[in-house]
């Protein structure tokens, strides 16, 4: 009796679970349409102005267009790949990483281990250094509206709020399953629209308060040719930084329910989505370039060179500083989750590995898992781009290399070579030529832009 009642509930059971058992997916082109836009605006958006500054209005608004093609492109060929080739198996590729190991085997799926991690880092590194200017921002605009225009309150050292940032994440490194708050997605996706959407509005209307659109065709001039195509070569980076959303986009596509194929719907989000952000992006970086010409902020929201209504310029930050606190753990508990995981395969033995020991903490019901090699991996992390973020404090230059770094490996020629292998494309036939030299091209710009991004660097901290 038992054992019909179990094959009952079994069967019952059965309908609710997608193709390869795992839950169904529900997802639907807007929910699409909304993760890539949470993927994709983030603290890059902010660098968007400075960027047309030193490309001018033809160039910016050109590189842009450019950039919002080629992550089309990227998307296209990437959302081919989320079912393997083999079409007898037709298994699902879950993210990035398994589609690599699935067309190209695990030598490049190291390659793109080892990026995915350093990006991941970089990052947080990135973040550390945003999350400081802006809470200086806020003590600038709230001395300037106490003190005066005239009063020195630039001066403000941004170190303290360095520390302050790694304390904190600190802390939030130690909380249990952070990643599976979903709240948190939520409130990051708030917040980077919130900003991005302020950073605009006061682009607009500080254009409109000047009465003329500044800038010029050829951007901000400097002294010698070289500097200046240093400079370009850094703003294609900090562009290239704001807009792929190529390592989350599987995962995405794994939300979306069949039928119709996950690709079809995927495609149609991506052709939407792209043109949103290309939309968004070309008005905030375009209007924060007309309000203040060459000297266009290199973080929009925290140079700017008015000071009312200062509430909204203090909220705006804050809302990065949210966003940040978030988006820094949601990047970093991918590499201690692989930490852990490979901490253990290693040493399946160690008790400084694998045990755990039960701490009471005060006020909370439930004692607290403590775990010698999660407490050295953690801090050791969070004290090194801490400690990175304050040697390198250069928003600009940073999201310029990091954009660079991953922008042609991960963007362009991982998502080229699987598409050649899912759809069976021979070598030196006219499809194939067209995607290399699309590779080649794209390969070009990205190592522009990286030389660029670490000449600055270099240059600042030399400086």
């Amino acid at each position: 009796m038992a054992h019909h009642g179990g094959q009952s509930l079994e069967l019952a059971a059965a309908p609710e679970l997608d193709d390869d058992g795992h839950a169904p997916r529900t997802g639907n082109l807007w929910t699409c349409f909304a993760h890539i836009i949470t993927g994709v605006i983030g603290c890059g958006v902010l660098a968007l102005s400075w960027s047309v500054a030193q490309l001018g209005w033809v160039g910016g608004t050109v590189a842009m267009v450019c950039f919002a093609f080629v992550t089309y492109i990227s998307a296209f060929l990437l959302s081919h790949c989320y079912r393997s080739p083999d079409l007898e198996k037709r298994q699902r590729n879950y993210n990035y990483m398994d589609a690599v190991r699935t067309h190209l085997g695990e030598k490049r799926t190291w390659l793109c281990g080892l990026l995915q991690y350093l990006n991941l880092y970089g990052t947080c590194i990135a973040y550390t250094i945003t999350t400081a200017t802006c809470l200086r921002a806020i003590k600038r605009a709230n001395c300037y509206h106490n003190e005066g225009h005239d009063a020195p309150c630039g001066a403000h050292g941004e170190h303290f709020y360095m520390l302050l940032f790694g304390a904190a994440q600190l802390v939030l490194s130690f909380i249990p399953n952070f990643h599976s708050m979903a709240w948190l997605s939520v409130v990051a996706a708030i917040m980077s629209f919130t900003y991005s959407t302020i950073g605009l509005g006061l682009g607009l209307a500080k254009t409109i308060e000047n009465g003329t659109i500044k800038g010029s065709i050829a951007g901000v001039p400097m002294s010698t040719p070289a500097q200046k195509v240093w400079r370009v070569a850094q703003a294609i980076g900090d562009i290239a930084f704001a807009y792929p959303y190529t390592l989350v986009l599987l995962e995405i596509q794994d939300t979306l329910k069949s039928p119709p194929p996950e690709s079809e719907t995927m495609q149609k989000g991506n052709v939407i989505a792209v043109l949103a952000t290309t939309f968004f992006y070309l008005g905030v970086g375009c209007f924060g370039y007309a309000a203040f010409g060459n000297a266009a902020p290199g973080n929009l929201l925290t140079g700017f060179g008015f000071y009312e209504p200062y509430w909204l310029i203090d909220f705006a930050n804050a809302c990065i500083v949210l966003h940040l606190l978030g988006g820094y753990q949601m990047f970093s508990q991918q590499i201690f989750t692989f930490a852990d995981r490979c901490s253990a395969a290693m040493f399946p033995d160690s008790a400084f590995v694998n045990r755990f020991y039960a701490v009471r903490v005060p006020g909370v019901a439930a004692s607290y898992q403590l775990n010698l090699q999660r407490v050295c991996f953690r801090t050791a992390y969070v004290a090194s781009t801490t400690g990175l973020a304050l040697l390198f404090p250069y928003f600009n230059e940073v999201l310029g290399v990091l954009g660079a770094l991953i922008f042609w490996p991960l963007v362009i020629y991982l998502p080229v070579e699987m598409y050649c292998v899912q759809r069976g494309i021979t070598p030196w036939t006219r499809g194939w030529l067209a995607l290399q030299a699309f590779s080649a091209v794209c390969f070009v710009v990205g190592t522009f832009a990286l030389v660029g991004s670490v000449e600055g660097v270099v240059r600042k901290r030399l400086g």
